[in-house]
């Protein structure tokens, strides 16, 4: 493999980087290259305020091959190389590399970080890589042969629900309280004489007063608030529109008597539907907005065949109240010695 260090974001490699990453062991919508870029453009939505690129490339035999997407920045008060999309924002990251490369592109990134000219760096920290993930135990005996210190820890529980073929399956699999959850307040709304109607966002002419309004729900949140400064807000409608032209946006709405109430930002990508935020309108919470969408939202996925309802990060109870299974993500450390 011949590795290549690039300072400057390769606008030119798109085709081929998500070409490899649907070969990739690791195939998640935050590795795409669009939303790669987006993110270093904005630096995470101002997560990084000092940061350099320091992204590795992987060929052989003039193909793509890997991708190490690194950027160096001070973490905990030390000089560290991280995952590009580390560490709020993005759920899911890995390597770009096909398993069967997975052993020999580690182990020749590992002998090629010391001598490619990056600034003094102290440690490579891999963040929300999942557990599944083949990129760990290749890391581990990588850095076994080298002889440099490896650990890894969870960081985050990221739940999901693997999907039947019919909704009334699904229910019948969830808790009998939960049941009558899901359908009393989906009732309670469609027969309390208000008119309603969910939808996803389809067109373009539309998609940027869209954007606008699910912004504005999510800010409705304090906390939410707080972390939408100008430079995150930025990120977040890049992001949405990066996932309308890459085919995979799915952006619903819930309306209430002609207002929004709620939404979902989601992701319709290889059969799953990742879901990755949300906002609620706090005016209509009497009719638990975002409890029924949710529900709309997963009713959706189950008749248009989804096989997996992916909660991503977090551990709030209605994913567990929803059926959801337990796993985690992870944080890997690797430190030369």
């Amino acid at each position: 493999m011949q590795l290549t260090l690039h300072t400057d974001f390769p606008t030119e490699l798109k085709d081929e980087w998500n070409a490899l990453l649907a070969r990739s062991a690791s195939h998640v919508p935050f590795l795409r290259h669009e939303y790669q870029q987006t993110w270093w453009q904005t630096r995470g939505g101002g997560e990084w305020q000092d940061a350099t690129l320091a992204l590795i490339t992987a060929q052989r035999d003039g193909a793509l091959v890997g991708v190490a997407p690194l950027f160096h920045a001070r973490h905990n008060d030390r000089a560290t190389l991280m995952l590009l999309g580390s560490i709020d924002i993005s759920d899911y990251l890995d390597l770009l590399c096909a398993p069967d490369d997975l052993p020999q592109f580690t182990r020749a990134l590992i002998d090629f970080l010391p001598v490619a000219g990056l600034p003094a760096w102290q440690k490579l920290s891999f963040f929300n890589v999942l557990e599944s993930s083949p990129t760990l135990p290749a890391l581990e005996a990588a850095a076994a042969a080298a002889g440099w210190g490896y650990s890894a820890e969870r960081l985050s529980h990221s739940p999901y629900i693997p999907l039947p073929h019919d909704w009334e399956t699904y229910l019948a699999g969830v808790d009998k309280k939960q049941r009558h959850e899901i359908r009393r307040k989906a009732r309670r709304l469609e027969e309390s004489g208000v008119p309603t109607r969910w939808y996803t966002v389809q067109e373009a002419d539309t998609l940027e007063a869209e954007i606008d309004a699910f912004i504005s729900l999510m800010a409705q949140d304090p906390d939410k608030e707080k972390f939408l400064s100008p430079a995150m807000r930025q990120m977040m409608a890049a992001g949405i529109r990066c996932a309308f032209e890459a085919g995979c946006l799915h952006l619903a709405f819930l309306e209430i008597d002609g207002h929004k109430a709620a939404a979902y930002y989601s992701f319709d990508y290889l059969n799953r539907l990742w879901v990755y935020n949300s906002g609620f309108n706090r005016d209509y919470l009497a009719y638990s907005p975002g409890w029924v969408l949710v529900s709309y939202i997963l009713r959706w996925a189950i008749e248009n065949g989804r096989e997996a309802f992916d909660f991503m990060r977090g551990d709030e109870e209605y994913k567990y109240r929803m059926g959801a299974i337990d796993r985690f993500v992870l944080r890997a450390d690797l430190t030369p010695r």
